[in-house]
């Protein structure tokens, strides 16, 4: 019977994206407090093992990953060739995802549907319809997140989102300055 370290391993390995530790307990079996001790020895291990991956805590969970020093491989061994479209297109999708096929399409134009099969082609998207809607539910993969070396796209939209919101209220002070001005000429 494998140890484990050696099952959260595999799992993380299969899922291919962060997992939770309840995520980890459920796939798993076990209780928390062993989860944790596993996960604890898995990340021992790698750290001490001269190897191309890496056992890390991200904000959505632990994951199994390329360590950084051998990202430049996945550029050279993995050669994307992306149009400027479809690069925009997977830039929506990475900021407002999920998001549906026919949001996309109304946001970026019926040109969507040749990069969304190209996307999903190329494994930075995937598409999932579900049971009750006619239109694919949209979002990235692990490979856009590993291709790209982008980590944090939550901190980017509320980042983003909150810049926008400060001109928003730059706006708001100037119009409430020049309507003062012109009450009081």
């Amino acid at each position: 019977m494998p140890s484990l370290a050696s099952t959260l391993e595999a799992i993380l390995y299969l899922k291919g994206q962060p997992l939770s530790v309840a995520q980890l307990t459920e796939l798993a079996g076990g209780d928390r407090s062993t989860i944790e001790e596993g996960l604890i020895e898995l990340m021992g291990d790698y750290a001490h093992r001269d190897s191309a991956l890496e056992v890390i805590e991200t904000p959505k969970g632990y994951c199994l990953q390329l360590r950084p020093e051998f990202q430049g491989f996945v550029h050279t061994l993995v050669p994307v060739d992306l149009g400027l479209g479809a690069l925009r297109t997977l830039a929506a999708i990475a900021l407002k995802a999920p998001l549906t096929l026919s949001e996309l399409v109304d946001f970026r134009g019926s040109g969507a549907y040749q990069h969304v099969q190209e996307l999903v082609e190329q494994g930075f998207v995937k598409k999932r319809r579900k049971a009750d809607s006619r239109s694919a539910q949209l979002q990235v993969t692990q490979k856009f997140h590993q291709y790209f070396e982008v980590d944090k796209l939550p901190k980017i939209s509320v980042k983003a989102k909150s810049m926008a919101d400060k001109d928003t209220d730059a706006t708001d002070a100037t119009d409430a300055a020049d309507a003062a001005d012109a009450d009081s000429a």
